[in-house]
């Protein structure tokens, strides 16, 4: 089988999130008083607890003598406030059967035809949109700020004109291991998702409120930034947190990965038990492992060379995890 010809091959993102933004509230009172959270910076003297060298052991007395000073950004709830909001808003595109670059005319027609198809089967985005929905409903992208909360409430408002309407879900009661016995409310939520993907609606509009009873004052977790230079870091912080004008908040990036964390498909899914964010290679970067080897034919180039060709692939989750591939969106021109 040869090869995708088109050397500018580029697809949009089809799921835009925006950026988290972080209140604190009371969970009788989250519908009406909130107050956003602010960032708070804290000197630490903390002890040498890394793992010594073989030439250091002999000296742990000096080593533990000098102190392990730390400047760090922190956030938490105030002693009047057990619960924790994030608010964000997704919008979700069609047309995902056109690139957004492709310079060869025969792929780009064979690709589309290919897109059609799959549209046209039954379920066909349905299963995908699914798995978008119920991640939005079960919380996952609270990520550790979801850990040991004693209630989690979900809400999704539909912003488009003239089709306004609100969900709730009870975040507590649903798996996170799997995509198994979906409630009614989520098929719901995911269907208009679906419906979106496939091009019968050109977009929708979410705005996503997350509330998560999680005790008084106890710390919540925005997202970390990411300091290249550490000698040029700012105040010589050791850790440096998100925010949105003054306000805690997490990244969309971070948002996006949780929301598409729906790859049950891979090899290796029956040990691991747990779903992994949809990636050319399955890579889970805090395991270290790429779980689509090339060698193996289950990464997204070797599906995708058979499948935008209009070659049948071997089971419908090849195809699922082709799609979603696309949803996500990215660069795939094959080089010359």
């Amino acid at each position: 089988m040869s090869k995708i010809p088109a050397s500018v091959l580029a697809f949009e993102k089809k799921l835009v999130p925006s950026d988290g933004i972080m209140y604190g509230t009371t969970w009788e009172n989250r519908n009406s008083q909130v107050t956003p959270l602010k960032l708070q910076e804290k000197s630490v003297r903390g002890t040498i607890s890394n793992r010594l060298k073989k030439s250091e052991e002999g000296k742990i007395d000096a080593k533990i003598e000098s102190a392990n000073l730390q400047t760090v950004d922190s956030c938490a709830l105030t002693p009047e406030q057990d619960t924790l909001k994030l608010s964000f808003t997704l919008k979700v595109l069609s047309g995902v059967e056109n690139p957004s670059a492709c310079n060869h005319e025969g792929f780009n027609q064979s690709y589309t035809q290919a897109v059609k198809q799959f549209m046209e089967k039954n379920p066909g985005f349905t299963e995908i949109a699914n798995r978008y929905a119920a991640n939005l409903a079960n919380g996952r992208f609270l990520w550790r700020n979801r850990v040991g909360c004693e209630d989690i409430e979900i809400r999704v408002n539909v912003l488009n004109e003239g089709n306004e309407r609100s969900r709730n879900f009870q975040s507590q009661d649903m798996d996170m291991r799997n995509f198994d016995n979906l409630p009614s409310n989520v098929i719901e939520l995911g269907s208009l998702i679906a419906d979106t993907l496939s091009g019968r609606n050109e977009f929708l509009l979410l705005e996503i409120d997350a509330f998560a009873k999680i005790g008084k004052s106890q710390d919540v977790y925005p997202s970390e930034e990411l300091v290249l230079d550490k000698s040029n870091s700012k105040e010589k912080k050791s850790k440096i947190l998100f925010d949105v004008d003054g306000v805690a908040a997490m990244h969309s990036q971070k948002i996006g990965n949780a929301i598409r964390t729906i790859d049950t498909w891979y090899p290796g899914y029956e040990e691991h038990q747990r779903p992994i964010a949809i990636d050319p290679y399955g890579a889970v970067t805090n395991l270290g492992r790429a779980y689509r080897q090339p060698k193996q034919k289950t990464d997204f180039f070797s599906l995708f060379d058979k499948f935008s060709q209009g070659e049948k692939l071997d089971a419908i989750e090849d195809e699922y995890f082709v799609m979603a591939v696309l949803v996500r969106g990215g660069v795939f021109g094959e080089k010359q």
